[in-house]
This record gives structure tokens, C-alpha cells and sequence, in this order.
């Protein structure tokens, strides 16, 4: 097994940037209108329910293209994506943010693009450098001390409950990935969604039952955003990106994320972004950006190609078999 040194993107990388932004673009307004949406909805109806909604687009789409079921190797890699960013992600973010606002929760995600770079680096055997992981430690600091200033000196079961959301999307946005370059972006999501239908249908029925669905357009407006958006059309092309211009490439763009969602939530709700919210944005992108510049040596695998392109035509490391 050889390394891979470092060099300069590739018009396939390229490709999957353009992707991988459109899929952040989207993913910005999640905060926002998961905020609006559990103000007059449970956070199981919101957190789940959105997935519940998804899966019916998802199980038209992969019926009108016969889409071949997954194999059994296939199943336990979406078992893990349904339980980042299906399970995980959607409702511990949703409750979360019946607690705080969506600019405080934006600093938490910031995260996010290391928290996915890490993944994708220990799922495909890659092997950062020293400085990496030190921006790593840096980053985390600075989020866990804006949440202490924020949290009267103490940590917010909220601010848990995001680092929590935090680690479950990188895991499945890295498990997602990888399962993309073999059977596709949007396979991986609608597949996810449909096999975790009938599970997460229970819970929510009872959050009706007990809570209702009476809510003002606005809620369902934003209900209709997270379930439609959030959680099915935002991932054709983030997991498609992540296939073209791998995991800790394409994740950075990620650092874009909490710009995006704090503008969102000062123009949309009014929201107050303090300064020191802004400045420990920049922080986190400051300190996400050395690990991104880190060097991180990946190995080359022999692998099955993605859909239409011949093994290594893409430029990137041959990612592990699934089987």
C-alpha cells in the first residue's frame, strides 16, 4: 500500500467542490428553519417526522429508475448513514433548538467540517499530521469556551446535544460518501430513507398523537424546507461532491456553513449575532482551515468505481471495498 502525495486539485475535484457548495448552500437554512419548526411542532415531529416525509420522494425515485436493492455489505453502510443523518443530526439538532438560538447553534456546527474530515480520515485509513489534530484541539476549545460564556459557566444540555448531532452527521456524511463512490449520491440518501421508514414512523405517530399538527404556515413552510430540502434534494449533491472531491476536501466548505446560517437567521429571525458570536466564527474557521492546509497522507486502495467512471478516472485514492 503506497501513499498518495499531496498535489493540486483535479477538474473532478473541481466538479465536486461545485457540488459539495450547492450542498452547503442548502444545508445553511436547516438551522433556521428547524427553528422556526419546533417553535410550534415536537422536536420528535420535526427531528423525525422530516425523514418520515422524505422517504416517500425517495421510495418514487428509486422505484421509477429500478434501482437494484442493496447488498448486504451495502445494508450495514447505510445502517450507519440512517443513524448519522437520519436518527442522529435531525433530532438532537431539533431539540437543541427549542433551547437555543439557530446563531448559537451555527458556532457548534462549525465543527462540523473537522468533525468530517476526521471521520473520513479514520474510515479510509488516512493519517493526519501533528499539526492537523492541533488545530483540531484548538478548534474544539473555542467552541467549548463560546458555549460556557454563553451558558452562565456551565454547558447546556443543548450545547451537548449539538456536539452530540455534530459527531453523528460527520460519521454518516463519511459512511455516506464512501457508499456514494459505488452506488451513487443519491441512492445512498434515498436508500437510507426509505430502510428507515418503517422504524422511525412509530415515534412519530405517537409525537402526533400527543402533540398534534397544528402549526402556522410558517412552521409547515419551514417544516416543508427541512424535510424536502434539509433532508433529501441537500444531499444529492453533498454526497455526490464528497464521492468527486473526497471527504476532507469537500467538507471545508463546511466553513462557510455558519456564515451562511448566521445571516440566515438575522434576516429571516431577527435573530441578534453579537460580536463575539462573529468572532468566535471566525475563530473556528481560522482554526479549521490550518488542519485543512495540514498535510494528511492517504493511502491508495483497490476499490469498485463509481457509477460511470472508470477505476481512478475521477483523479482521487481508490476508496476501500465495501465487501
Amino acid at each position: 500500500m503506497r501513499a498518495l502525495p499531496n498535489r493540486r486539485s483535479t477538474p473532478t475535484e473541481t466538479v465536486g467542490l461545485g457540488y459539495g457548495f450547492l450542498g452547503v448552500l442548502i444545508f445553511s437554512l436547516t438551522l433556521p428553519a428547524t427553528r422556526v419548526a419546533v417553535a410550534s411542532f415536537d422536536p420528535t415531529e420535526v427531528g423525525l417526522g422530516r425523514a418520515l416525509v422524505a422517504a416517500i420522494p425517495a421510495a418514487a425515485l428509486l422505484a421509477l429508475t429500478r434501482q437494484p436493492l442493496p447488498s448486504r455489505q451495502q445494508l450495514g453502510s447505510l445502517i450507519v448513514v440512517i443513524a448519522g443523518v437520519i436518527l442522529g443530526f435531525p433530532f438532537l439538532s431539533a431539540w437543541a433548538l427549542r433551547q437555543v438560538p439557530a446563531a448559537h447553534g451555527a458556532i457548534m456546527i462549525g465543527l462540523l467540517p473537522l468533525a468530517t474530515a476526521f471521520a473520513g480520515a479514520v474510515r479510509g485509513g488516512e493519517r493526519p499530521s501533528p499539526l492537523f489534530w492541533i488545530s483540531s484541539m484548538v478548534g474544539s476549545a473555542v467552541v467549548v469556551v463560546y458555549a460556557l460564556l454563553n451558558g452562565a459557566g456551565q454547558l447546556q444540555a443543548a450545547d451537548l446535544a449539538l456536539l452530540g448531532a455534530v459527531a453523528a452527521a460527520a460519521i454518516g456524511y463519511a459512511e455516506g460518501a464512501r457508499l456514494a463512490r459505488v452506488i451513487g449520491g443519491w441512492q445512498v440518501i434515498s436508500w437510507a430513507l426509505v430502510i428507515a421508514a418503517p422504524f422511525i414512523s412509530v415515534p412519530v405517530l405517537i409525537a402526533i398523537s400527543n402533540h398534534g399538527i397544528a402549526a402556522p404556515p410558517i412552521a409547515w413552510l419551514s417544516f416543508g424546507y427541512v424535510a424536502l430540502f434539509s433532508q433529501f434534494l441537500g444531499f444529492f449533491a453533498w454526497y455526490h461532491g464528497l464521492a468527486l472531491g473526497g471527504v476532507a476536501r469537500v467538507s471545508q466548505l463546511q466553513l462557510l456553513q455558519p456564515f451562511l446560517t448566521l445571516l440566515a437567521s438575522a434576516f429571516l429571525l431577527h435573530e441578534q449575532v453579537t460580536l463575539l458570536t462573529i468572532l468566535v466564527a471566525l475563530l473556528v474557521v481560522g482554526t479549521v482551515a490550518i488542519g485543512r492546509r495540514a498535510a494528511v497522507v492517504r493511502p491508495a486502495m483497490a476499490s469498485e468505481h463509481p457509477a460511470g467512471l472508470p477505476p481512478g478516472d475521477d483523479g482521487l485514492p481508490l476508496p476501500p471495498r465495501l465487501d
